[in-house]
């Protein structure tokens, strides 16, 4: 679970900031299941340049609650949370800067979207929020004010998440929790599984995967997974204290997602897969594949350039697809081409209803 979040300070001198507002968004790596959103009274005047940057003035903050009147709320919203922002270093100082200022010690793991982007995303000229969302298509508005930064750091994220294809972001997730909850039982596992189309990893304590497994409902799958008494079987139930599952919203990038991180990743109980390559040409050099995405909104879009398969994405904007160099900086690589070569073509032969875009 991540804790997603922005602040706007008064600026002024290092650690003597105080929070003119704060937006948080609980984030399960889908969608959003709480959010805090306030204006705070910092008890303090607001630099002139801060004021023009964020249109946030003292006046603005007069009947604003005080942090120590949200700061229970603060705690509440990002217990067992993974703290993520957009250069989180400043935004977790912050905030452990004010608890001290109560007497409190504010302790949170924390991930930083910058950080991550210059791992997944490299060789950009700037890593600020507004040029990677400019870069990467996604739309941003009230641009330093909390809750659209934070809305924005969102877009970016599940796109980091996506691109992330060695599960780096969730294995260190895992290791940070759910250590804590060795003991639990399957059934507790199974409780908020979704039953939506995708991929699924059971994960061992220190957040490496030892299984995975894709279907139409992951939920059924998984409990198919735990019901097996096979010594496979009973051995993957005894590892696994932690299960992760991504959606992908058709057959295709299920397949695809599958097998090219199951080749990627190689997790210890997988039986060897026995797909065959045979890679034959596309009948067109250079293509998009369209196909329903995991939302009503969003559509799944694979780009073949030069009869290659270059990646995939999610794209929830019409301009996005129509701008090859923008879907380009959204997408997860594919590694191994030739696997994923076959896979679309066995696809396609079936007379998919993907749509079919060349360029």
């Amino acid at each position: 679970m991540y804790a997603i979040l922005d602040i706007e300070t008064t600026g002024g001198k290092f650690n003597e900031e105080g929070i003119t507002e704060i937006a948080i968004y609980k984030f399960d790596g889908y969608q959003v299941i709480d959010q805090l959103i306030t204006l705070v009274n910092p008890e303090k005047e607001i630099q002139p340049f801060v004021v023009q940057l964020t249109g946030i003035n003292n006046k603005m903050l007069r009947n604003a609650p005080k942090f120590h009147e949200v700061a229970k709320r603060i705690l509440e919203i990002t217990e067992d949370c993974i703290v993520v922002a957009h250069n989180s270093s400043f935004d977790y100082r912050i905030l452990k800067t004010e608890y001290n200022r109560l007497g409190y010690q504010f302790k949170r793991d924390t991930l930083c979207t910058v950080e991550l982007s210059r791992k997944l995303i490299p060789d950009k000229p700037s890593y600020s929020l507004g040029k990677l969302c400019k870069t990467l298509g996604i739309p941003m508005s009230d641009r330093h004010r909390a809750s659209g930064d934070a809305l924005a750091t969102i877009q970016l994220f599940k796109l980091l998440l996506a691109k992330d294809v060695d599960k780096t972001i969730i294995e260190n997730a895992i290791k940070h929790f759910d250590s804590k909850k060795v003991t639990e039982k399957i059934t507790r596992l199974l409780e908020d599984i979704p039953t939506d189309m995708g991929v699924y990893y059971l994960h061992k304590d220190n957040g490496e995967i030892i299984f995975m497994g894709k279907g139409n409902n992951i939920k059924n799958e998984i409990t198919n997974q735990f019901l097996k008494t096979t010594k496979r079987g009973i051995k993957i139930q005894e590892k696994t204290t932690s299960v992760s599952y991504e959606f992908t919203g058709n057959i295709l990038l299920t397949n695809l997602k599958y097998y090219i991180e199951l080749d990627a990743n190689k997790p210890k109980y997988n039986l060897k897969s026995k797909k065959r390559i045979h890679p034959e040409e596309f009948n067109s050099d250079n293509m998009l594949l369209i196909d329903k995405g995991r939302t009503i909104e969003e559509h799944t879009v694979i780009v073949i350039e030069n009869n290659e398969v270059l990646g995939y994405c999610f794209t929830n904007l019409a301009f996005q697809e129509n701008q090859l160099e923008i879907l380009k900086e959204m997408l997860t690589p594919v590694k191994n081409k030739k696997l994923a070569k076959t896979l679309i073509k066995n696809y396609l032969k079936n007379k998919s209803r993907t749509k079919i875009q060349r360029f």
